[in-house]
């Protein structure tokens, strides 16, 4: 049975869905009504598959046909493959033709707060069927396990089965107030500085904080980019924060003096990344949201003449 079972004579689908209906009907009339052929051929058909099998799956008698040992050994392997054929049949059905369904978004919650939440509205008026589904936690969620759609990261991830695309850069800055206006600064040490907490102090703009500031006392410390965005708009003090953020913001870059310049040069880099599975990049409803993704990000990069590097 072993070698039965091992036979490779170019088996096809269709020669499985006939020994299902022989089995199941036990005759050639029915088991031909059931697949839409005549006796005759289906008889012709099943010599066929016993011979390119090298063995005997029904007996023919008087009553219909009687299925042997091996008829009945080829039996749960044969529905197996029906099953997957229906499912496959019904998956391939289903794909999409447009843009509708629900999208997994993981993106850090200031990203959240400041960029993606509000413009969900208008990709709501571009992609009606569209329902978006947002993690705004700290938590990064594996794209490669499925757990979400598509992501947008600070650092570039890596992986075989990920699509990346660099939708903005920018660089961190000091920020302040727009009514506050200070004069240019000479020494950092006389800024009243909003730092990260201890959870992302190995970031890098916490790290340049401490190397060029190394004995400031925070006036306020959190990692909610959103408060530290309220409280430098309130006028509270300085922080460091994307230059994206002039877009959506009531901040300005601080002013600094020239001998200042050096450690300016150091500010990090900031970039965002859009990250998406290779299996799900063209399934409509993931294009239409990477595609408007991508549009709304490099529309918020700071424009030149308010770039980093101010000086007075």
């Amino acid at each position: 049975m072993v070698a039965v079972m091992q036979a490779d004579s170019g088996l096809r689908w269709d020669d499985v869905r006939l020994f299902l209906a022989l089995h199941r009907e036990r005759s050639l009339a029915g088991a031909g009504a059931r697949v839409g052929l005549d006796p005759s051929t289906l008889s012709r058909r099943l010599a066929a598959l016993e011979d390119s099998l090298a063995t005997r799956l029904f007996d023919r008698t008087r009553e219909g046909l009687v299925a042997t040992a091996a008829a009945d050994l080829l039996l749960p392997a044969a529905e197996e493959m029906e099953s997957a054929h229906t499912r496959f049949t019904r998956d391939a059905s289903g794909f999409e033709r447009e843009a509708e369904g629900l999208v997994r978004l993981s993106v850090p919650p200031g990203l959240a707060d400041a960029f993606v939440g509000p413009s969900l509205a208008r990709l709501r008026r571009q992609h009606p069927r569209i329902r978006i589904e947002l993690d705004a936690s700290v938590r990064v969620l594996d794209l490669t396990r499925r757990e979400a759609d598509l992501a947008i990261r600070m650092v570039r991830p890596e992986g075989a089965d990920l699509v990346t695309l660099k939708v903005s850069t920018s660089v961190w800055t000091p920020m302040t107030s727009q009514a506050a206006a200070p004069k240019p600064v000479t020494r950092w040490e006389d800024v009243p500085w909003i730092a990260w907490g201890d959870d992302l102090a190995a970031i890098p703009p916490a790290r340049w904080l401490v190397k060029h500031v190394p004995n400031a006392v925070p006036v306020l410390r959190t990692s909610h980019i959103a408060t530290q965005v309220a409280a430098v708009e309130a006028g509270l003090g300085v922080a460091l924060l994307p230059l994206s953020y002039l877009a959506v913001s009531a901040m300005t870059p601080l002013r600094y003096a020239k001998n200042l310049a050096a450690s300016v040069r150091e500010l990090p880099p900031n970039e965002t990344w859009l990250v998406g599975h290779r299996a799900l990049r063209s399934v409509p409803r993931v294009a239409a949201v990477w595609d408007f993704l991508v549009r709304e990000f490099q529309a918020v990069d700071a424009p030149p003449a308010r770039a980093a590097g101010s000086r007075r």
